[in-house]
């Protein structure tokens, strides 16, 4: 039986608190019977979610978890007390991460990535938000040019950190930020290029790697980052403005803003310009 996973099990008994489960190994489990299905029978054969109920013992659910062992999933931080906080991971008992799982401290009401792992000391299922160790490059799953899902992990020097597909870790570097994003965002990526030691460089478009951006479109990028996506400049700006804060002229600034915009990168309004 594999906790933190689903098992395929086949109904063996029935009592007043559910229906007893067994595996192909015949280890047994309960099924309480809020999630017996109607017209359970002996025989009845069906795939459950493994976990530990409020007394540790293990515990069948037909309920679907947001996320299973050795996977990631941004989960919302419900309740913190003096052990940890616990998220709720799609399961009526929420999942704990412990304090010493926590890279900052969990707020109620807020969005972490989160890995579920197996507690070595306590054999408990457990969540934590220190993603990066657990994340596996040896073996890569994806090729160069695929198109990938995305969890933002944290931002570092070079750029952002991402998990891509829930196991690899991949990194978006900061010329190649063209819309705002959080850490806990979800969204679509494509592997731009795969480097010794199998790092993984991530884009957020195609048009990302296939049509790299000029120098002065990159400043103004850049800029935009910097500022939190919006800056008050247009292409009606003063020159001296112009010259003072990106140091081109206004006739260069002009033509990258105007590529920004027919690429759909930025949206030019009365009071300035704002990041797409």
């Amino acid at each position: 039986m594999k906790l933190g996973q689903f098992n395929d099990m086949v109904a063996i008994r029935q009592t007043d608190h559910g229906w007893y489960l067994m595996d192909e190994t015949a280890e047994e489990v309960l099924l309480p019977n809020k999630f017996v299905p109607e017209g359970m029978e002996k025989g009845h054969e069906m795939k459950v979610f493994i976990y530990l109920d409020n007394e540790e013992r293990n515990t069948a659910t037909t309920q679907i978890p947001k996320l299973g062992i050795g996977e990631v999933a941004v989960l919302e931080v419900m309740d913190v007390n003096k052990v940890g906080a616990f998220v709720d991971w799609g399961l009526d008992k929420q999942l704990l991460v412990p304090y010493s799982e926590q890279r900052q401290s969990l707020q109620v009401g807020s969005f972490h990535p989160i890995y579920l792992k197996m507690d070595e000391k306590t054999e408990r299922l457990i969540g934590s938000t220190k993603i990066s160790k657990y994340l596996d490059n040896d073996d890569l799953t994806v090729n160069e040019g695929d198109e990938v899902d995305l969890i933002v992990l944290n931002r570092t020097d070079l750029g952002v950190n991402v998990i891509v597909n829930g196991v690899h870790k991949g990194l978006i570097f900061h010329n190649q930020l063209f819309k705002r994003i959080r850490t806990g965002d979800t969204c679509k990526g494509f592997i731009k290029q795969i480097r010794e030691g199998n790092k993984l460089d991530v884009v957020l478009s195609q048009q990302g790697y296939e049509n790299m951006i000029d120098p002065s479109s990159q400043r103004i990028m850049d800029y935009l980052n910097d500022q939190g996506g919006y800056m008050p400049y247009t292409d009606k700006s003063d020159p001296e403005d112009i010259r003072l804060t990106f140091e081109m002229s206004k006739k260069n600034f002009k033509k990258a803003l105007g590529s920004l915009y027919k690429q759909k990168m930025v949206r030019l309004e009365k009071d300035g310009t704002y990041l797409i």
